[in-house]
C-alpha cells in the first residue's frame, strides 16, 4: 500500500516540477491513500497560491473540483485519523528527535504508520527524512 502527502499529490492537479513523475508513480499503485487532513491542507494550498499569483482562480477551482471528484469516486482513499494517532503524531517528535518535523508533517507519518503502508510518496525533503527515519520506502518529488 502507498500513502501519499499533500505536497506530492498535489502535483497531481497543478502542473510544476515533478508533476509527471507524481502521476507515473501513481500508475503502478492501487488506490493510494491519504490522510483526512489532506482535504482540508490541498484546500488551504490552493487558496495560497492564488493569493500569491501562483494560479488564478480557474485553476483553483478546476484543480479542487477534480480533487474531489476524485476523493467521492475512491481513487483515493482516505484515512480517518483516530484520536490515537495525534498521541502518535506527537510521539514521533521524540522519536525523530534530530528532524524539525512540523505538526502536520508528524500527522501524515503517524496516519501512514497506522494504514500499514510500505511505500511514502512526498515532495517534502524534511518529511521524505522522516519517512525514511522510521522505515518507509521514500518516493521523493523534489
Amino acid at each position: 500500500m502507498a500513502y501519499i502527502d499533500t505536497s506530492a499529490l498535489a502535483k497531481c492537479y497543478i502542473r510544476e516540477p515533478r508533476s509527471l513523475d507524481v502521476l507515473n508513480w501513481l500508475e503502478g499503485q492501487t488506490t493510494p491513500t491519504t490522510a483526512a487532513l489532506t482535504l482540508v491542507e490541498f484546500r488551504c494550498l490552493l487558496a495560497r497560491r492564488r493569493r500569491a499569483g501562483q494560479i488564478d482562480q480557474t485553476l483553483e477551482r478546476q484543480a479542487l473540483a477534480e480533487f474531489d471528484g476524485h476523493v467521492r469516486s475512491g481513487a483515493w482513499r482516505v484515512h480517518e485519523s483516530p484520536m490515537g494517532e495525534h498521541a502518535a503524531a506527537r510521539d514521533l517528535i521524540d522519536v525523530l528527535p534530530d528532524i524539525p518535523l512540523r505538526a502536520l508533517d508528524a500527522m501524515h507519518l503517524a496516519a501512514a504508520r497506522a494504514c500499514g503502508t510500505e511505500y511514502f510518496a512526498t515532495a517534502d525533503k524534511i518529511q521524505a527524512e522522516a519517512a525514511a527515519a522510521l522505515g518507509f520506502t521514500v518516493h521523493r518529488f523534489y
